[in-house]
């Protein structure tokens, strides 16, 4: 598995990439957005560590651009900014992941294992007449293909894998945004808004139901 480093910081950098090839892993290091950009291009990699403050192209620009060209590869941001405002603003640019520095390489490593875990897998969750393909990254309402961020796409995911079960917003902030310390749930909010108008479906009486305090719960 290759994965590209877009790291300004070479104590980072070196640090990052002599760990992760000790674990097997291909590494490529880009110092700068554009030089992220340009290897990101050229070499395709597997997945994506990327700082948010970066010369020449911040990480958020960076986020989108490589976004909008793969939006299966995933992307874990690795940041001191940890304010909701600026965790929903990356998780919005298209990064499936976050974690904030100073981080355990451990973590790290975790985190690595189950992003490429969860590409490997090769099936189609229903809910109603939702059918998400986990492979092909797509998801269709009947005969409509729906476009959905990664964020959306595994906060469906994760709710569909869950039928018939309440989800509470810890649970999904622990599951599906990856986050281990104090974070503000309301976040969740913003994105199941959001999933449920792509979707078409009715708050009261679609597929989705929320639970008042708690969380929600998806039903045939």
């Amino acid at each position: 598995m290759n994965i590209l480093i877009i790291e300004d910081e070479p104590g980072i950098y070196n640090f990052l990439k002599e760990g992760l090839e000790e674990e097997g892993y291909d590494i490529m290091i880009a110092a700068d957005g554009i030089q992220g950009l340009e290897k990101f291009a050229i070499s395709k990699p597997d997945l994506v560590l990327l700082d948010w403050m970066l010369p020449k192209m911040d990480g958020i620009d960076v986020c989108k651009a490589l976004h909008k060209q793969d939006k299966e590869t995933p992307i874990i941001f690795l940041t001191a900014k940890d304010t909701v405002k600026e965790t929903i603003e990356g998780l919005r640019a298209g990064a499936n992941d976050y974690i904030k520095k100073p981080f355990s390489f451990e973590e790290l490593l975790e985190r690595i294992k189950i992003h490429f875990r969860d590409r490997q897998e090769d099936e189609i969750l229903t809910l109603g007449d939702i059918a998400l393909n986990k492979s092909s990254y797509q998801v269709f309402n009947g005969d409509e293909e729906i476009s959905l961020t990664k964020r959306e796409f595994a906060l469906l995911e994760f709710l569909i894998r869950n039928k018939g079960k309440i989800c509470t917003r810890d649970e999904i902030i622990d599951k599906v945004w990856s986050i281990n310390f104090e974070y503000d749930t309301g976040v969740i909010d913003v994105f199941m808004n959001s999933l449920r108008k792509k979707l078409k479906m009715n708050k009261e009486n679609g597929n989705i139901k929320t639970v008042r305090g708690v969380g929600y719960i998806a039903n045939e």
